[in-house]
C-alpha cells in the first residue's frame, strides 16, 4: 500500500538496527526526522528500535531488510523506498562489513563482501535516491574510517573499500551539486570490534590517541546531526577520532 506524503523530514540509515546506526537514528528522531531503518540480520534489534521510536512519535519509523552484498537486493531496497516514501531528505550510508583479510589468505568472496557492502551499495543507493534527495535539497553522509587514509594492517580490502568511499564522497559532492550535499564521517576508536581484542591491544591503540580514551556512538551521532544541518558544507570528511590520526604509525 502506498503511503501518504509526510511533512516531516525523512532519513534512510543503512545498518541502523544497533550500535552506531541506532545512535544516529535516535539522534535524528529527536531532531524531528522520520526514520527508514535498514538492517540485514539484526531483525530483533531493528524491531525494538522501531517500537522505541514509534512510542515517542507514532508512525515515524519504518523497517527495511536487505543484504547489501547482493546488487538485486540493493535495487529492490531503493525501489521499495521510492514507492513507499515521497520524501527523502537524508541518506546515511552507515552499514559496514569489517574483518581481517591478510593478503596471502584473501578470497574473492571476502572482496565481494567488503567492497559491495562498504562501497558499491552506498554508490548505487546514492544514485537511485538522487531525485527525491534533490527535490528536498537534501544530504548524503557516508560513514568512512580514518584507515581510508592510512590502511589498517591485515585489513587491506576493508581499507581499500573505505578509501573508495572517501573518494566517492568527494566525487559525488561535485556530481550532485548544487542541490545535494555529500559529506563523510571518519571515525577512529568508537566501538571495539565485535570479535575479541586483548586489553593490551586496546591500550596500545588508546596510547596513540590524543584524548587517551575511546569515543562513543553519540559522538558520531552528533557529527551526523551537524552535517545533516550544515547547509554550506559539502565534500567534507569530518574526522571523529580523538586525535588518533595525528600520530605517525
Amino acid at each position: 500500500m502506498e503511503l501518504q506524503p509526510r511533512a516531516n523530514k525523512t532519513a534512510l540509515i543503512t545498518g541502523a538496527a544497533k550500535r552506531v546506526g541506532a545512535a544516529i537514528a535516535v539522534a535524528l528522531h529527536q531532531q524531528g526526522y522520520d526514520l527508514l531503518i535498514h538492517y540485514h540480520h539484526s531483525k530483533q534489534d531493528a524491531l525494538e528500535l522501531q517500537q522505541q521510536l514509534n512510542q515517542k512519535r507514532s508512525g515515524s519509523a519504518f523497517l527495511y531488510q536487505a543484504n547489501l552484498v547482493d546488487m538485486d537486493a540493493v535495487e529492490n531496497l531503493a525501489n521499495t523506498i521510492l514507492t513507499n516514501h515521497h520524501r527523502i531528505d537524508l541518506l546515511i550510508n552507515n552499514a559496514s562489513a569489517f574483518f581481517p583479510t591478510p593478503l596471502e589468505n584473501s578470497t574473492q568472496e571476502q572482496w565481494d563482501t567488503l567492497i559491495n557492502t562498504n562501497l558499491r551499495a552506498p554508490y548505487f543507493l546514492s544514485s537511485a535516491l538522487r531525485t527525491p534527495l534533490a527535490q528536498a535539497e537534501g544530504c548524503i553522509i557516508n560513514m568512512i574510517d580514518i584507515h581510508a587514509q592510512r590502511g589498517l594492517p591485515d585489513h587491506p580490502i576493508y581499507s581499500i573499500a573505505k578509501a573508495g568511499l572517501e573518494m566517492m564522497t568527494k566525487s559525488l559532492a561535485k556530481e550532485l551539486a548544487p542541490l545535494i550535499r555529500v559529506n563523510g564521517i571518519a571515525p577512529g576508536v568508537i566501538l571495539w570490534p565485535e570479535n575479541e581484542m586483548s586489553e593490551e591491544q586496546k591500550q596500545n591503540i588508546l596510547n596513540k590517541t590524543l584524548l587517551q580514551r575511546p569515543g562513543e556512538c553519540g559522538d558520531l551521532a552528533d557529527a551526523a546531526v551537524y552535517l545533516a544541518g550544515a547547509r554550506y558544507v559539502t565534500g567534507h570528511i569530518l574526522t571523529v577520532d580523538g586525535g588518533k590520526s595525528l600520530f605517525s604509525h
